[in-house]
Order: C-alpha cells, then structure tokens, then sequence
C-alpha cells in the first residue's frame, strides 16, 4: 500500500492477522513492525510512520521474544519524544508489564482487589504471605496470558516450594504473593474499552481443571457454538496452552457501576485500548479487579457472541485518530507558510 502513515508494532505472529485483514479490507495503509527484531537510532529525531498502534504482548518470552518486552519500553518513550502518536504508548504499556503497576491503580481510585504483597526474593514469601487468607498464589509482576502463576492451598504447601527451590518470580524477578477468591459461578469477567467508552463485556469460566489463561484471542478454534438461556457462548481452546482445555464464555453487561469503575481505571491506565478484569468473590458477594491489560485479543466468534465484530471498531477509531493527525499536520504546515 502506498504512502502508510500507520505502523503496527506486534510480536504474536497468529494474534494480529485478523488485525492486519480487516486494514486491509478498509484499504488503509500500514507497515508491520515485528517487536521480537527491531532497532533504532536516537539519533534520529523524526519516525517514517507518524502513527504506531502498540499491540506488543508481554508473554512474549514464552516465545523466546523477551528481549522485545523491555526493548519495546525504550522504543516507546523515543517514538514519543519524536512527536510520533502511539495509540496505547509509553504510560500505558509501563501499566501492561507490571502488576504491581496496575494495583497502584486500584488503591488510588479506592477499588477492591485481592490482597497482596510484592516480593523480589523467593526467601521474602512465607513472611509476606502472614496476615493473608489462603489459598494464595504467587504471581510474576511481568506473566501474560496467565503465565508462571503458582497456587498454593496452604501455607505448608507454600513453605515447600520455598525450601524445594521452585518458587517463580517471574523475568523482572518481582512477583505478587495475593489471596486467591474464589469466583461466584466460578467466572471472571473481563471488560473491553475503547477511547474512553465501554465495548463490551464477556464472562468466562474457566475450567475446573486449573489453569490461568484466560485470553479469548479470535486465533482459538471455535469448535462448538450453542445458546444458553438465549445468551451466545462459545467453547474454545485458549492459545498458547500446552493441552487444549475448553473454555465457556458468554456475553454480559455489567452493571453500569462497574463500567464506570473500569472507565476510570482505563483513565489512569492511559489506555487508549483494553481488557479490564473482575470477578466477584464468593464468600462476601463483592467484585474486585485484577487484572489490565493493554494488549486486547478480542473475543472468538465475536459476532455471535457480542453482536458485532470488535476489530471493525477498532480499524474505525484507527481510520478517525489518522484523520485527525491528518488534519494537525495540515494545520501546522498552514502555520508554517503563514510565518514565512
């Protein structure tokens, strides 16, 4: 395509195809940056592209693509510093990497979310663990998808990992030791916002069987669809896992509360795009978030199950925040000739 205005930095190579097709389907122009090889010169203060849709993946190590997680950071915070417009930037991205990031959030808008301790050492978690309710689980600041999450259902249990040596702390080495609740109806919701607006919501059930990755990326394999009391769900495997387990999702509509809960987290967040999750806690009937994320993998067969397709809405806010870019630059070359 001629003349690309829009560069789109990825890692996943599955994650973003429905992406790319539907650009392409709009005939809007855009270069591919793959995270997992990239290089720049801060010498160079001005970028080829002057808008970049940040898509990158923090799971990206479970690919053998961590260096790109915290060369991303450094790319990110220069794109800015040259002028360029990153949808989902610097401030955001800094929320996606950490966990401990994100419960800042939550304490400063006064929400709830399982209790937790930040530790940086595997000697430092049975102390940080005294005063918390079990079951607990241990989990790294940096995980993506779910990854390297631990439980443990006593303290006993805890204290043998530590001695055994087979506590994980993750990449950066930092990790939250945090009450585990257990979900009403055994679901989580996660919450999808888009420029500063509610896009929609789905409710998913993960199996009984353990496991933490949750992502309802379109890449699954839609293998059964049904209706349960005139809701659309869906059953699929989760990518990335090692065994395919099968998930029920559903659509859902929040209360309107919560949505303005999460509108704010995406506020402090930054987030021009994302998945905000809760669930509600069986044993005291209240919600409590846990999780941001900046990278959304939109919902399979999205269609039947939320009534419409999320990337078209997506490449419409990406086609409006190129127009308006369009228009600035307009703007100061008219200021420009103005002067001279």
């Amino acid at each position: 395509m001629a003349n690309p205005r829009l560069a789109i930095l990825y890692e996943h190579p599955e994650w973003f195809k429905p992406l790319f097709a539907h650009l392409e389907r709009r005939s809007v122009a855009f270069v591919p940056l793959y995270a997992g090889e990239l290089s720049y010169d801060p010498a160079a203060r001005s970028f080829p592209y002057p808008m970049v849709l940040n898509r990158m993946s923090p799971s990206s190590y479970l690919r053998g693509h961590g260096q790109g997680i915290f060369f991303c950071r450094e790319f990110l915070r220069y794109l800015e510093d040259t002028g360029v417009r990153v949808i989902n930037g610097y401030q955001s991205y800094l929320i996606e990497t950490s966990k401990c990031a994100q419960i800042e959030i939550f304490e400063r808008l006064g929400l709830r979310y399982p209790r937790a301790r930040v530790v940086n050492h595997a000697s430092q978690v049975l102390e940080a663990s005294s005063g918390l309710q079990f079951p607990l689980i241990i989990k790294p600041n940096i995980g993506g998808s779910g990854a390297k999450i631990q439980y443990f259902a006593r303290r006993e249990d805890l204290a043998g990992a530590v001695q055994a040596g087979t506590i994980e702390l993750g990449i950066d080495q930092t990790a939250l030791v945090q009450e585990f609740l257990p979900a009403r109806d055994g679901a989580v919701v996660r919450v999808e916002v888009l420029d500063g607006k509610f896009l929609y919501a789905i409710r998913l059930f993960p199996p009984q069987a353990g496991g933490f990755n949750l992502c309802p990326a379109d890449i699954c394999q839609d293998e059964k669809a049904s209706s349960t009391e005139g809701k659309p769900v869906v059953e699929y495997c989760p990518g990335g896992e090692p065994e395919k387990r099968r998930m029920h999702i559903e659509g859902y509509r929040p209360p309107t509360a919560i949505v303005g809960e999460v509108l704010a987290i995406a506020r402090e967040a930054h987030l021009d795009l994302g998945g905000i999750e809760y669930l509600v806690d069986d044993r005291d009937g209240r919600h409590y978030f846990y999780d941001v994320n900046a990278l959304s993998n939109f919902v399979t067969d999205a269609v039947r199950i939320v009534g419409f397709d999320p990337y078209g809405k997506l490449v419409d806010f990406i086609v409006h925040k190129l127009g308006e870019l369009e228009s600035n630059l307009a703007a100061d070359r008219g200021f420009i000739h103005e002067k001279i």
